[in-house]
């Protein structure tokens, strides 16, 4: 009868003391895994891309599309987040307030198919070369951002020159590989066949870019009455790479249908030309001749 006192005692006390001890030593001997996991948050490292879908001009209808891409490229990879904007307001190193991200969020700038005169001021235009030449960040054009701000010099020269017509509107282009090598362009095969709409580039030379594609002419119809022909050389490139300042630039004229967007090829090309924009691999951006393609 005595054991079983002390026993009913020692028992109490035990629960006392149990009872009497702080939270954080009752945790200590809690296992840590039925504890729940910390949530998931973004990569420390995650780039910023601003994509911009302006058209004060022609409106390709591929234009949602393409931004589409480019945001779900990201978020499938986890390289980068989106933003896409319709307007220019971003354009520019300005604080803008209510909660608003200017140019010095971002890591690379698209112009989706962006067409005419854009709504940028002077200052918002010097912000931007500011921000691929002094600043070492990047460029891409889609399409019709060749057919984008000709009164604004300093573009063409950043982009690489300026449309000048499509001479074969859509068609099934013949277009060979001239870099191989390139990160953007390496899944294609020597030569192949494209349906899209090639533009012709003006104020435009092999000097000043690497061109990484571009059309096979000796399988190009040089009818003399096709009077939107205008390159003498009938040199037409469908993708290159180049610097301007510290920053790298990429264009491709491929893109120019919603179709196109669902192609694996085109998908590849603009999200390894992402990849390389934003510095996660090198590819070349030296001039070669036409002789020279490899």
């Amino acid at each position: 009868m005595r054991a079983t006192r002390v026993s009913f005692l020692l028992s109490l006390a035990l629960t006392g003391l149990a009872l009497s001890l702080p939270i954080s030593s009752l945790s200590q001997s809690t296992s840590l895994e039925t504890l729940p996991s910390a949530p998931q948050s973004k990569q420390v490292h995650m780039k910023h891309v601003l994509v911009i879908g302006q058209t004060k001009g022609f409106e390709h209808d591929s234009v949602s599309t393409a931004m589409a891409t480019i945001f779900n490229l990201g978020k499938e990879s986890g390289l980068w987040e989106t933003t896409m904007r319709t307007d220019t307001e971003l354009l520019t190193k300005k604080d803008l307030g209510r909660n608003a991200k200017n140019l010095n969020y971002f890591d690379l700038i698209i112009f989706a198919s962006t067409t005419s005169e854009l709504d940028l001021d002077d200052s918002q235009k010097a912000d931007m070369l500011s921000f691929i030449h002094d600043e070492g960040k990047a460029f891409i054009g889609i399409h019709a951002a060749l057919d984008t701000n000709y009164k604004w010099p300093e573009y063409g020269e950043m982009i690489g020159g300026w449309f000048d017509e499509h001479p074969w509107t859509t068609f099934q282009a013949p277009i060979i590989t001239e870099d191989p090598d390139f990160p953007a362009v390496r899944h294609f095969p020597k030569a192949f066949v494209k349906f899209d709409e090639i533009y012709q580039p003006k104020s435009w030379s092999r000097d000043k870019v690497n061109v990484l594609l571009s059309l096979d002419a000796s399988k190009l119809n040089f009818d003399p009455k096709n009077t939107r022909i205008h390159r003498t050389d009938h040199d037409f490139p469908v993708a290159w790479s180049k610097m301007y300042g510290k920053g790298r630039v990429f264009y491709s004229t491929l893109g120019h249908t919603e179709e196109s967007w669902d192609d694996p090829d085109i998908r590849k090309m603009y999200f390894e030309a992402v990849r390389w924009a934003l510095g996660m691999t090198e590819g070349s951006v030296t001039s070669h001749s036409r002789l020279a393609a490899r």
